[in-house]
């Protein structure tokens, strides 16, 4: 008797594991992926929650762009149409401001695809003022891209257009301010930003830390860095001078950023102090397990050092998507990690990161 239920407790576990690796293998099946984008996709669409050129819809849209690269679905262009037509094809209001532009990131993206002037016209009319004019402040002088998010919000938008267009100033100008920011808040040893100079290690006693000592990197922030990265080295000219320096960055976070992933393929809100943070986020996770994927698919990644980290990322993602569509562990807004969260906390940047790793996801070969 005490042997038979030795065996089955053997079958058992055997045949528990083996359903568990057959659902992750489904997880990477390109049918899947498809499904679960759509699905991603017509949830958010259908629970809108901010203004149509909010920041939050222009990550939402750059992995809405991406789900249509990667199921060419007449309903997702429809609905990228419908947003950009609704919106009149211009940025927000403020002209000087990286997170006003971002959603234009889709403009130039259905530009390519319809090559009508319009359709970028108010995002050159309103970069026109943006380069000429310094950054309105209240007698400070300071740099235009000064927190590490807009490194997200602005190149990309920036490049972009230049590629489209075939205007180069918009990547020497890109260059000019990616690299203020980066001298500003970049940590040489920690291989991470900041993300603002609120969390800039001064040591003069009066420094912002973790509960742990350690100093302070925001998961999102990196995360926005890093999808940022890949969009601008995906569409600046293998011959630009700069592109030496983000390749160099680029690598640097993602080694760093490969190390500091927990066991559940997910990354932790505040990236040095994991243990206070005990739930995987989703929109860091989500822009890191992209730009991972990305750079293996384009040769720049070791793939058998970043695969691994890449299918873990992907397989936590998946978790936290519901049978409806809805992406939870999603950080509330904030601009720092110590928002709570849990597993319905929503927010349509953390689709917008899903959709941008599954459309490099699925490319994984």
């Amino acid at each position: 008797m005490r042997r038979l239920t030795v065996i089955l407790i053997l079958v058992f576990v055997v045949s528990a594991s083996f359903a568990k690796t057959e659902n992750n293998r489904r997880l990477f099946a390109p049918g899947n992926i498809k499904k679960t984008m759509k699905k991603v996709t017509a949830w958010q669409l259908k629970n809108p929650k901010h203004e149509p050129t909010d920041w939050t819809n222009g990550a939402f849209y750059a992995g809405v762009s991406a789900a249509w690269e990667t199921t060419k679905s007449k309903s997702i262009y429809q609905a990228m149409m419908d947003m950009a037509n609704k919106n009149e094809w211009k940025p927000g209001k403020r002209w000087y401001h990286a997170d006003d532009i971002a959603i234009c990131q889709t403009y130039v993206d259905l530009y390519k695809v319809e090559k009508r002037r319009e359709m970028i016209q108010p995002l050159i009319d309103t970069l026109a003022i943006f380069m000429k004019r310094p950054y309105p402040t209240k007698g400070n002088a300071t740099i235009k891209w000064w927190w590490c998010d807009a490194l997200f919000m602005g190149p990309p938008a920036l490049v972009k257009l230049g590629a489209a267009t075939g205007d180069v100033t918009y990547f020497s100008y890109t260059e000019q301010l990616f690299k203020e920011c980066y001298n500003l808040l970049y940590d040489k040893e920690e291989h991470l930003f900041a993300r603002d100079l609120k969390y800039v290690i001064k040591n003069d006693g009066k420094d912002v830390r973790e509960a742990n000592g350690k100093k302070i990197f925001w998961s999102r922030g990196n995360g926005w860095v890093m999808g940022g990265l890949v969009r601008v080295l995906n569409d600046l000219p293998a011959n630009n001078s700069g592109r030496d320096f983000y390749l160099k960055l680029y690598k640097e976070m993602s080694a760093r950023l490969k190390d500091l992933q927990q066991a559940d393929g997910l990354w932790r809100a505040s990236l040095l102090d994991p243990e206070a943070y005990p739930g995987g986020e989703v929109s860091g996770s989500g822009f890191d397990c992209y730009a991972m994927a990305w750079g293996i698919n384009h040769g720049i990644l070791d793939r058998a050092t970043y695969l691994p980290v890449v299918r873990k990322a992907w397989i936590g993602l998946n978790k936290c998507v519901q049978k409806d569509g809805h992406v939870g562990w999603v950080q509330p807004i904030g601009a720092d990690p110590r928002k709570n969260f849990n597993a319905d906390s929503w927010e349509v940047y953390g689709s917008g990161a899903f959709l941008l790793a599954g459309s490099e996801v699925i490319k994984l070969k």
